[in-house]
């Protein structure tokens, strides 16, 4: 897909995600904004004649699809928005976000067409991308396994164990993207426990380390991709740095639109704004 198709792509998951959370009363909608160009890229993203992830919507359980696990689970909207216009089940269950009876929890549950792992504690997602990772590679089998996972996640200490393990398993088939957007629930990242220098930590770990400044530049985030590709025997971070709520001027960078839904207003506003980038 090109550049400007993934433009429109991510401005109409936007869109999704706040109709969904609007519908719902409850959402992260300044997490979902911040991570969605990372996964327009990861599912619709491609590098020449190479898709960046390879999955098939018609056969959720095929032997040859890449995982990709959401460990920042309090984004799942934004996942949610793309499976279902990936055709992985039927779009109307965006209007039962969270609600009883409906298929999509407010995070990723495994029994949902598409979503591998579930996402309730934060911390976790990194040690199960790992354990994948390292099956696959025991089994000399060729997928790869991404991972997205929240600056705040950072400071538990879970994430690091898995980091030093994929880095002892020399795991190059383990491909994690963080959604440094600087914000968590109650405030600032740098205010609760401060998680730099990222770069020093991760090598430490036998990571590559590739940083993109503007993580919502889509020649940035394929060419990091890219890079991450033809790493050497190592599991590969790339480092986004992203604006929480991004799409909604209104909200960009602002602690308070972290973990809330919009209001009526807000989302006439925004949703408009969004409209004239389809």
């Amino acid at each position: 897909m090109a550049i400007e198709a993934l433009k429109k792509k991510a401005a109409r998951i936007r869109l999704d995600c706040l109709e969904m959370t609007s519908k719902a009363g409850y959402g992260y909608v300044g997490s979902m904004m911040s991570v969605a160009d990372i996964l327009v890229t990861l599912y619709y993203g491609d590098l020449g004649r190479q898709k960046v992830m390879n999955f098939d919507p018609k056969k959720p359980q095929w032997d040859g699809q890449d995982y990709m696990v959401l460990s920042k689970g309090h984004a799942a909207g934004a996942l949610y928005a793309i499976l279902a216009d990936l055709g992985f089940f039927d779009k109307h269950e965006l209007d039962f976000f969270g609600q009883l009876g409906g298929i999509l929890t407010t995070r990723p549950n495994p029994k949902i067409p598409g979503v591998f792992s579930s996402g309730v504690s934060q911390g976790n997602g990194l040690s199960f991308a790992t354990g994948i990772a390292l099956a696959l590679k025991s089994e000399r089998k060729p997928n790869k396994v991404f991972a997205v996972l929240g600056d705040g996640e950072l400071q538990e200490g879970q994430v690091w164990e898995a980091a030093m393990a994929a880095g002892n398993f020399r795991l190059n088939n383990l491909i994690v993207f963080i959604d440094n957007n600087k914000v968590q629930a109650d405030g600032l990242v740098s205010s609760s426990m401060d998680i730099y220098p990222l770069q020093d930590k991760f090598e430490a770990f036998g990571w590559n380390v590739i940083q993109v400044t503007n993580g919502h530049n889509f020649e940035q985030i394929l060419d990091a991709v890219e890079r991450a590709f033809t790493s050497n025997r190592r599991p590969s971070v790339i480092w986004c740095h992203t604006i929480c709520g991004k799409g909604i001027e209104f909200a960009e960078g602002k602690v308070s639109y972290q973990g809330v839904s919009l209001s009526e207003n807000e989302m006439s506003i925004a949703a408009e704004k969004l409209k004239e980038n389809l």
